[in-house]
C-alpha cells in the first residue's frame, strides 16, 4: 500500500530530527500538508521526477494529464554527458474519457511498448500522478508485464503529488532504484577504490570540475545520481565501497539502506568551499583504505589537496581586497545553507543571514559552528522584509534562486543566481574561484552605483515641476504659419496639448 510507503519514508533512522520526536508526531511525518492550487512545483511527484530526471539512458514517462509534465519537465540544468533522451517529454496525456472508461492502463501499456520500439532505452522509468493515483490504476503490474514482453527494465515510481512535499518525492525516488534498480547488475570490473555520489545533480556541469580530482587519486565514481548518471552503473552501485552523500535531506535513506543491504559506509559531504572539497576527499580516502584500498592513497590525497588549494588561494588572492568586509545575504536552504557560508567566509566576507528553511538540523548545527555565536539563521523572511533589508542597506548582495531577484534588483542591490537555476558552476576548487568571480562582478558592477544616485532633474529626491514658456512672437518671427497662430493663441489663452498635458500632471 501507498500510505505504508510512505510511513516507511518518514520513519527514517538516519534522521536525528526523526529519532527525537514521539511515536506520534513520526507517523504524522515531516511535511507540511499542501494548499490546493498551490502545490505546482512542491508536490511529491515534482521531488520524484528532479530526482530522477538526470538519469541520461532512460525515458521518464508520465502516467496522467499532460499538465504533470509540462509543469515539471526540465526544471534544472543538469549536465549530461551522454543520451539526450532524459531531455525528452514522455507522457500517457490522459483525458477525461480514459478515466471515465478505465482505459488508462491500456494507454500506459501502448506508451511502454511505443517507448520500447522506437528509442530503445535502458530502462523506462514511470511516475505516478494524483490522478493515476486516485483511481487506482495498478501500474506495478502494467511495468512488470511490459518489462517481460520488451526485455527491458519498467520500474514504477510511486510519487502521486498528494502524498506530500517535494522532499517527499526525493525519498520516493530513492527507494524506487532500491526496490527496482540498484543490485540488479554484476559488474565485472570491480575495483576496491569504487565510490558513489548521492544527491549530486551536476547542475551547470559543476560536478565535472569534481570528477578530475577523483581520476587522479585512482578513485572511479561507480555513478553520481542523479547527475549525468547511466542506469547500468546505477544497477552496480552496490559493488561500490564507499558512499558520499551530497544533498541529505534528499537520499540519506538510499545511503543508509545501502549500508544496511551491503555494506557500504557513507558519510555526508560537500564540493562548495575550498576547505570542505578538501575535508569530503579526505574522509573518501579514508573509508576506501579502511575497506581494503592502498594505504597510499591517503598520502596522495594530501598531496593533491595541498596542490589544488594553493593554487585555488593563489587565483582567490586578487579578490580579497575588492570583497573583504562585503556585507552578503545567504537567502536559500538545504546543504548550501552552510557550504556556502562556509565557502564566502574563506574569502572574507561577511555573512549577514543565511536561510534554514530546507535544512536539517545538522546543517543548522553546521552553521552554528561556522558563524560562532553570531549565527544570523533565519526560518523564511516575508517578501516586505526582505525588500527593507536591502534597501536600507543591510547586505552589499543576496545570493538566492530566481524567485526572489526581483526584490533585490528593486532595491537596486546585486543579486547572484545560486539555484538550480544556476547558469555557471560553483563546485570544487575551480568552482569556488568562479563563485568569487561571480560575487565580484555583482559587487562592483558600476551599475549599481548610477541607479542609486538621483537623477539630475530629481536631485532633492521629489519631482520638480518644469514650466514651458513660449516667446512673445510677431508677423516677423522665422515660424511657420501653423506655429505663429498656434503660438498666438497660446498667449490669448486657449487651451494646448503643452498646457493640457501639464494640467495633467
Amino acid at each position: 500500500m501507498l500510505k505504508d510507503r510512505v510511513r516507511a519514508l518518514f520513519d527514517e533512522p538516519a534522521c536525528a530530527t526523526n529519532r527525537g520526536k514521539s511515536d506520534k508526531d513520526r507517523k504524522a511525518g515531516c511535511s507540511k500538508p499542501l494548499t490546493p492550487g498551490a502545490a505546482a512545483g512542491g508536490c511529491a511527484f515534482d521531488g520524484a521526477k528532479i530526482a530522477l530526471q538526470p538519469v541520461t539512458d532512460v525515458a521518464h514517462l508520465i502516467h496522467g494529464p499532460l499538465a504533470c509534465e509540462g509543469n515539471s519537465w526540465d526544471n534544472r540544468g543538469c549536465g549530461s554527458s551522454g543520451s539526450d533522451l532524459w531531455r525528452r517529454s514522455f507522457t500517457t496525456d490522459l483525458t477525461e474519457l480514459d478515466i471515465v472508461t478505465g482505459s488508462a492502463e491500456k494507454k500506459l501499456y501502448k506508451a511502454i511498448r511505443e517507448i520500447a520500439q522506437r528509442f530503445h532505452p535502458a530502462a523506462v522509468f514511470v511516475y505516478a500522478t494524483c490522478v493515476t493515483a486516485l483511481v487506482g490504476d495498478d501500474i506495478d503490474a502494467v511495468c512488470k508485464h511490459a518489462a517481460k514482453k520488451y526485455g527491458l527494465p519498467v520500474v514504477p515510481v510511486h510519487g502521486a503529488g498528494f502524498v506530500g512535499s517535494k522532499n517527499l518525492g526525493n525519498k520516493i525516488a530513492g527507494q524506487a532504484l532500491l526496490d527496482h534498480v540498484i543490485g540488479t547488475v554484476e559488474p565485472d570490473d570491480v575495483s576496491p577504490t569504487d565510490v558513489v555520489i548521492l544527491g549530486e545533480f551536476n547542475l551547470s556541469g559543476e560536478f565535472w570540475q569534481v570528477k578530475p580530482l577523483f581520476d587522479k587519486l585512482g578513485i572511479r565514481i561507480r555513478t553520481c545520481v542523479p547527475g549525468d548518471a547511466r542506469y547500468a552503473d546505477i544497477a552496480a552501485a552496490h559493488t561500490a565501497r564507499a558512499t558520499m552523500v551530497v544533498c541529505s535531506t534528499a537520499l540519506i535513506g538510499l545511503a543508509r539502506q545501502m549500508q544496511e543491504r551491503w555494506g557500504i559506509p557513507y558519510f555526508e559531504g560537500s564540493f562548495y568551499g575550498i576547505l570542505d572539497t578538501s575535508e569530503s576527499l579526505r574522509k573518501v580516502a579514508k573509508l576506501l583504505v579502511a575497506r581494503g584500498a592502498p594505504d597510499d592513497l591517503l598520502a596522495r590525497t594530501e598531496a593533491l589537496i595541498e596542490e589544488e588549494e594553493a593554487r585555488a588561494y593563489a587565483r582567490l588572492e586578487p579578490f580579497r581586497e575588492r570583497l573583504a568586509g562585503k556585507r552578503v545575504l545567504v537567502n536559500t536552504g538545504g546543504v548550501k545553507s552552510w557550504s556556502v557560508v562556509a565557502a564566502l567566509m574563506e574569502v572574507g566576507m561577511e555573512v549577514v543571514g543565511t536561510s534554514v528553511k530546507k535544512s536539517t538540523p545538522e546543517d543548522r548545527d553546521r552553521i552554528k559552528i561556522l558563524m560562532r555565536e553570531d549565527a544570523h539563521m533565519f526560518e523564511s523572511m516575508a517578501q516586505r522584509d526582505l525588500y527593507r533589508m536591502l534597501s536600507e542597506g543591510a547586505a552589499d548582495i543576496m545570493l538566492s534562486g530566481g524567485r526572489t531577484q526581483f526584490i533585490a534588483l528593486k532595491a537596486k542591490t546585486p543579486w547572484l543566481d545560486i539555484n538550480q537555476e544556476r547558469s555557471n558552476p560553483y563546485g570544487g576548487y575551480d568552482g569556488m574561484v568562479e563563485l568569487v568571480r561571480q560575487i565580484d562582478l555583482e559587487v562592483n558592477n558600476p551599475i549599481f552605483a548610477a541607479v542609486r544616485r538621483p537623477a539630475p532633474w530629481d536631485a532633492d529626491g521629489n519631482l520638480i515641476e518644469t514650466v514651458v514658456s513660449f516667446p512673445a512672437t510677431d508677423a516677423s518671427s522665422p515660424l511657420p504659419a501653423g506655429e505663429r497662430s498656434r503660438a498666438s493663441r497660446a498667449g490669448e489663452g486657449e487651451p494646448t496639448p503643452e498646457r493640457n498635458a501639464g494640467a495633467r500632471h
